[in-house]
């Protein structure tokens, strides 16, 4: 698998993820959460945006079967689910769903965070 592409605003949540934790950003002045990292609030455009443990579950938002890839990296991990997870702090993030049969997918679905790579995924719940 690829390893991250980290840069400032994202590295402290991929050090994160390695220890197994999920993290999401959070505004000191609205407190609304908020996911991709950013230096500023999209809210309220503040910059006093801090990092938060998320809960780490939500429901499954979207997903897709990937059966083939244009990427040559991801070609031996095909079939895999990529999907968008909206946590129960109210933001989407993209991942991938693991240890669910493709039928049993379903939009909705309850799911929580799992470690066990470089990035955090998703399973039933």
């Amino acid at each position: 698998m690829l390893k991250p592409i980290t840069d400032q605003r994202s590295q402290e949540w991929f050090h994160a993820a390695a220890r197994g934790e999920l993290l999401i950003q959070r505004c000191a002045d609205c407190e609304a959460f908020q996911w991709y990292p950013r230096g500023h609030c999209a809210a309220c455009g503040s910059p006093n945006v801090d990092w938060h443990q998320a809960q780490g579950t939500g429901t499954l938002h979207t997903f897709s079967v990937v059966h083939r890839t244009p990427n040559a990296e991801f070609a031996d991990e095909t079939p895999y689910v990529f999907a968008i997870v909206e946590l129960v702090e109210g933001v989407r993030l993209t991942t991938r769903i693991v240890d669910v049969p493709f039928e049993e997918l379903r939009c909705d679905m309850p799911v929580k965070v799992v470690f066990g790579g470089d990035l955090p995924t998703f399973t039933r719940r």
